[in-house]
């Protein structure tokens, strides 16, 4: 899965990973795995750091071709 919230977060007021996790309640080690695309997240995760950063899920993550299989 692709990933633009480091971008977002960036934009939103260039939050550090801790300040995001510290807002969604998650470690920073999480926010770092996310953003690596290494963390299968669930999707209250999502929801969450959609709304912190104001935009949607979708333009948070984007599937891969490789993520249908």
């Amino acid at each position: 899965m692709k990933t633009s919230l480091r971008k977002f977060r960036f934009e939103h007021g260039d939050l550090s990973q801790q300040q995001l996790a510290d807002m969604v309640k998650v470690s920073r080690q999480t926010i770092v795995a996310i953003e690596r695309g290494d963390y299968n997240l669930s999707v209250k995760l999502a929801l969450l750091l959609a709304q912190t950063l104001k935009t949607t899920v979708d333009e948070l993550f984007q599937l891969e071709e490789k993520d249908y299989v």
